[in-house]
């Protein structure tokens, strides 16, 4: 069966790569599930769980804060490379310290609407919610 060749990497490091089945990956604009043989695309992704699917059905799912997926298809097979601001395995997630950034961030989002506060909420809330 094929497979697909998928790079997860943010500017400090490459956080996995190895073939895979499936990924899905939630875009700005909605979901999209990537098999062997995709149409080349590229998409901006929201901060949320990637899903990449292993070739022995079991799912790693790394948290990324956005950037991009990209997907070639060509005579090699379907390369999905994933350029994120920043990502981790769920095994690198201290999902008690996600928790208690979410509760400090809601309350400092209570004092007062910030688009900084608000961008980092949305990360700790993927955190903690990658496997929950």
């Amino acid at each position: 069966m094929a497979s697909l060749d998928v790079h997860l990497v943010t500017p400090e490091r490459e956080v996995w790569s190895g073939p895979a089945q499936m990924v899905v990956a939630h875009g700005v604009e909605g979901d999209v599930g990537i098999l062997p043989g995709h149409a080349p695309m590229l998409i901006r992704l929201a901060v949320s769980p990637l899903r990449i699917q292993h070739e022995d059905g079991h799912w790693e799912v790394p948290v990324v804060d956005g950037g991009f997926l990209h997907v070639t298809t060509g005579e090699e097979g379907t390369r999905v490379d994933v350029l994120a601001s920043g990502a981790e395995l769920e095994t690198e997630i201290d999902r008690d310290a996600a928790r208690a950034r979410v509760t400090e961030l809601e309350a400092r989002l209570q004092q007062g609407d910030d688009d900084a506060v608000r961008d980092e909420l949305d990360r700790a809330r993927a955190r903690v919610g990658s496997s929950d």
